[in-house]
């Protein structure tokens, strides 16, 4: 039976050398996928209630029809002297599904047509820390694709610590080429000084030269990325200029670099597993 649910989160499609030894997880139908995560439109942009920005403490600010404005507020006293860094959510921070996960760290409930459906949110590792140390560098901006109704709870859940000034979500994203993509330049920040972490190479279509990329994360609990991170943006938040380390094709996460070297490590991991499975 073919379940018709909308396009509340966006996701990754999850390909063999995504494959996990997890049990608590089975690969997903692709036309179960398609019907929940695939079926973006225009519409649902206009359909939403939600303002294009929410601040942390849950207010908005209103869009005058016609007036140009950033989507976000001024920058605050204490983020005067920070870089701004854009965050992604589904597949990046956590993974979340319609489809029960006996270990999930969240189960956030969303009304859809009148029914109220769970959905189930598992955790990246390393999360909390990578979110807790990025909140003392970075002025971090959650910005995802994904719909307010699922994507603000979940971040009520996740940012314990007040981490992100502000959460933008699919109505802030521009649709070009069947994408939804995140505008840098609407935020109202120096180009120079914004940093998008995110795993779709699509939301940052528009800025390729502000992204740092990360591997899109399903399952695996073994994941260290977030963590391994850390000391790179660390480092980063130190520097006038953010195109002068995330142009450099030296760098370790410079995107074809980073790109070549997650496809080797995701063939590991399948030659691993597939090595597992023959000898068991």
């Amino acid at each position: 039976m073919q379940l018709s649910f909308p396009a509340l989160f966006t996701v990754s499609p999850r390909t063999e050398k995504d494959s996990s030894p997890n049990p608590h997880f089975k690969k997903p139908r692709r036309r179960f996928l398609r019907t929940l995560f695939c079926c973006f439109s225009r519409n649902s942009n206009s359909k939403s209630t939600k303002s294009s920005l929410s601040n942390q403490d849950g207010s908005s600010s209103p869009v005058s029809p016609g007036t140009p404005r950033y989507l976000l507020d001024a920058i605050r006293q204490q983020d005067i002297h920070k870089k701004c860094m854009v965050i992604d959510l589904d597949e990046t921070l956590v993974h979340s599904s319609f489809k029960p996960i006996s270990n999930a760290d969240f189960v956030v409930p969303v009304e859809i047509d009148g029914t109220v459906h769970q959905v189930y949110v598992l955790k990246r590792p390393y999360v909390d820390e990578f979110l807790k140390r990025m909140g003392e560098l970075y002025e971090c901006v959650l910005f995802t694709a994904s719909l307010a109704k699922y994507a603000d709870p979940v971040a009520d859940l996740l940012d314990r610590w007040g981490v992100f000034r502000a959460r933008l979500f699919r109505e802030s994203c521009d649709f070009h080429s069947g994408n939804y993509v995140k505008d840098l330049n609407k935020l109202g920040r120096d180009l120079k000084k914004i940093i998008i972490v995110d795993n779709s190479p699509a939301s940052y279509i528009f800025h390729p030269d502000n992204a740092v990329p990360v591997a899109s994360w399903f399952d695996d609990m073994t994941d260290s990325e977030l963590l391994d991170l850390i000391p790179f943006f660390e480092k980063l938040s130190k520097v006038d200029n953010i195109y002068s380390v995330l142009c450099n094709s030296n760098h370790p996460f410079h995107t074809p670099n980073y790109a070549n070297n997650a496809q080797s490590h995701n063939n590991i991991q399948v030659n691993n597993h597939a090595t597992v499975m023959a000898g068991s």
